[in-house]
């Protein structure tokens, strides 16, 4: 946007510069140009009455002398001939033979060719003409060949001036194009920075609303109302699920004696029911729970308050010799693949809590007979499968809220791939999830590296 707005600024100051300066070339070069003829005409006017004086008295002399004289000073041809085109005076070697067209016209007392406008690059000699004598008696014709060298030199002078005017008008100009895309596009690309913050998951992002034109101020400054009431609304919706968790956790409790109280004096026929009822019971609290730890990974101050670092190869071996028995028992195996210690920046017990998630998952989900690669080298994680694992357009869903694939089968909330990928993220990661070969799935963790 910056350089079209530039460009349409650039050509619009060209155009008012040349709109500009080639008129005052035009003038000046015509101006020039009537000066010399003036000046010629005026010679002329006077060379033609010596040429009447002198066919009135017979005498040339006097005329000879001043028009030598002025050839002498000014370095131009000057020709008088009769009504017969005989030479009378001439000077410079100008011939009657060479201007006959010019002649006639002089004779005939009608007016020569009109010259053209003097450039820089004019060097061809200006012809004037005038009759001798007045009305219907004509005596002869004078030709002056004016030089046009020192005209055209002022025209070019001239030219020089305006042309360096010109280019620094456009030099203003252009700088001025530049101070107001600046103005106008400044405030542009720090609200879009602002946007692209805000839809990064950036809370309370704010930019600048003192600078550009009065509309941009105030777009600035509904921007950040906006961010702050988006902010103000998920801390809301954080609030509200935390709340919530908090306060169903009692009631859940106490369903859950009453249920587990009810277990001795069920009767055979109503087991089914019973049984589905605390299956139920059970889904409620692992979903409660859920909900508090993804209340607790969406708190905008946790990553604040919680500075701490562990060895990724450490909380890896930990959670491997945990799950290692539950492995087992789903008929999964569970393998170290390689482990590589370096130090990440997310305390133990949340990298453990993202670990349990993913294998939950694998353990559940990979099935009877498959295999769990558990790996930590070059920075990353890894918890790969050999299990049936996800089709293409289920992964691409894998970490959203409460979403759950339609191979899970029953139970579960949908919530864990999520909290792991917000914990995460939390800590300025990056989880992966994508599809392992030749079948499977694998989650990638990336955090950043601290010092060991």
């Amino acid at each position: 946007m910056r350089t079209r707005l530039l460009l349409v600024l650039f050509l619009l100051s060209a155009a008012a510069v040349a709109g500009f300066a080639w008129p005052l070339l035009e003038s000046t070069a015509a101006s020039r140009t009537q000066e010399l003829l003036i000046s010629r005409t005026a010679e002329l006017d006077r060379f033609a009455a010596l040429a009447q004086q002198a066919d009135d008295t017979g005498d040339t002399q006097q005329l000879a002398l001043e028009i030598q004289a002025y050839s002498d000073l000014y370095g131009e041809s000057v020709l008088v001939v009769d009504t017969r085109k005989r030479q009378v005076v001439a000077t410079g070697g100008l011939r009657a033979q060479d201007v006959l067209p010019l002649i006639d016209s002089a004779l005939r007392n009608q007016p020569g060719p009109k010259p053209s406008e003097l450039r820089p690059w004019s060097s061809e000699n200006l012809l004037l003409a005038r009759p001798v004598g007045a009305g219907t008696r004509v005596a002869g014709a004078v030709v002056l060949k004016a030089s046009v060298a020192s005209a055209a030199s002022d025209v070019a002078h001239d030219w020089l001036l305006i042309v360096v005017g010109a280019m620094v008008a456009a030099l203003v100009f252009a700088l001025l194009a530049l101070v107001v895309s600046r103005w106008v596009l400044r405030p542009l690309a720090q609200l879009e920075h602002g946007v692209l913050a805000l839809a990064a998951g950036e809370e309370r992002t704010h930019v600048p609303a003192s600078a550009g034109p009065r509309e941009l101020r105030a777009l600035g400054a509904s921007f950040n109302k906006m961010s702050d009431a988006v902010a103000e609304a998920s801390e809301q919706q954080r609030r509200l699920v935390a709340d919530a968790s908090h306060q169903l956790r009692n009631p859940m409790a106490a369903l859950r004696l009453r249920v587990d109280s009810l277990a001795g004096q069920v009767k055979p026929d109503g087991l089914r029911t019973y049984n589905g009822c605390v299956a139920e019971v059970e889904r409620m609290e692992s979903l409660l729970d859920g909900l508090l730890a993804l209340a607790t990974a969406d708190n905008a101050d946790y990553r604040e308050t919680v500075e701490d670092t562990c060895d990724a190869a450490t909380v890896l071996v930990e959670r491997h010799d945990a799950w290692h028995a539950a492995a087992d028992r789903s008929g999964v195996a569970l393998h170290l693949a390689g482990v590589e210690h370096f130090i990440v920046a997310m305390p133990d017990s949340e990298l453990g809590q993202v670990l349990d998630v993913l294998l939950d998952n694998a353990v559940k989900y990979a099935g009877s007979g498959a295999r769990v690669d558990l790996a930590c080298a070059d920075g990353t994680i890894t918890v790969s499968d050999n299990g049936p694992g996800l089709p293409p357009e289920d992964i691409a869903l894998a970490t959203q809220r409460f979403w759950r694939s339609s191979q899970a089968g029953t139970g579960g909330t949908g919530l864990g791939l999520a909290i792991a990928e917000r914990l995460v993220s939390s800590r300025d990661g990056q989880m992966t999830v994508e599809a392992a070969q030749p079948h499977g799935l694998a989650v990638r963790i990336t955090l950043p590296l601290e010092s060991a």
